[in-house]
């Protein structure tokens, strides 16, 4: 009999995979001032004894702003790093999975409250709320408060806050990373016109747009050891008239491949309220077509695959 192709090995970089299984990144809104606690060394523990080929932590922030929700992990101090380290020694005890973590920043998206209590967003000035920051200051809802546009020195700042998580990352022996570019958070926000309306070099065309994106995924490639992975999770596209597409989707995966990306993995949407998404099973698949057609390295799909012959 021959091995269905689900369960054939894969190469990704220099990193051997047993199966074409991942565990995507799921966030658990559990962490305490950014740091792992016994929820995550359980969640991730039972999940490394799967099966499965990869698996990855949930979108861990860069900067404390960066947080989708109070809640949310971090890596950008001694102390996260530390609390992660006692999660990952607990897994590795018992699983030899390879794992990745998802670095991330929320952009205009973060400060909200857990999704358990409303998980609307947090005003600066309300308990567990800060200001947020976005490339533009535009909301993504009307009755939000507003972000604070970023300053190309606070850009620098993100940029180099991804880079010291990659390098944190790297001293836990984490096995890949994966830049969080989808679902309407800080990256994603640079991409879309409908939330970039900059007028400096970082607005405007596709090639503006794409711009501050590929620093970031330089950056975090330049700290973290050449033979290890980074691979970008992207929206193929914003569901919106006018938003961001599969055929700019298709250009910055181009663009990626090209400065050394290992895999992108294809979702969609989460930019604007007014999308409107054809859910059904496998309703992903098209877009993550459309970027494997355009490029050589691995591409993951994602959304409604719930069987083995899907």
């Amino acid at each position: 009999m021959s091995t269905p192709k689900l369960f054939e090995p894969l190469t990704v970089g220099a990193l051997q995979l047993a199966n074409r299984i991942v565990i995507a990144p799921m966030c658990q809104y559990s962490a305490e001032d950014g740091r792992m606690t016994d929820w995550h060394l359980i969640h991730l523990g039972q999940l490394a004894l799967s099966g499965a080929a990869l698996l990855t932590i949930e979108a861990t922030a860069v900067l404390p702003e960066g947080r989708i929700s109070w809640g949310d992990v971090g890596l950008w101090d001694d102390t996260t790093e530390a609390a992660m380290d006692r999660v990952l020694t607990g897994i590795r005890r018992w699983s030899a999975m390879p794992i990745a973590i998802q670095l991330a920043h929320a952009g205009r998206k973060a400060s909200t409250d857990l999704p358990w209590h409303g998980g609307k967003q947090l005003a600066p000035g309300q308990t567990h709320g800060w200001q947020t920051v976005a490339p533009s200051a535009l909301p993504f809802n009307q009755d939000d408060h507003a972000p604070v546009a970023l300053t190309r020195a606070a850009m620098n700042d993100v940029r180099d806050a991804f880079a010291a998580a990659a390098r944190r990352a790297a001293r836990l022996g984490i096995d890949a990373i994966q830049i969080h570019a989808a679902h309407g958070y800080l990256l994603h926000e640079f991409l879309s016109p409908l939330s970039n309306q900059r007028n400096d070099e970082y607005g405007g065309s596709l090639e503006n747009r794409l711009r501050f994106p590929l620093e970031v995924f330089d950056a975090v490639r330049a700290a973290f050891p050449a033979e290890r992975p980074v691979s970008v999770r992207l929206s193929g596209t914003d569901w919106v008239a006018g938003g961001w597409d599969i055929e700019q989707s298709v250009a910055f995966s181009q663009a990626l491949e090209a400065r050394g990306c290992s895999s992108i993995h294809v979702s969609s949407g989460g930019l604007h309220p007014a999308q409107v998404i054809p859910v059904g099973p496998g309703y992903q698949v098209p877009l993550a077509r459309s970027v494997k057609q355009a490029v050589r390295i691995p591409v993951v799909a994602v959304g409604m695959i719930t069987d083995f012959d899907h």
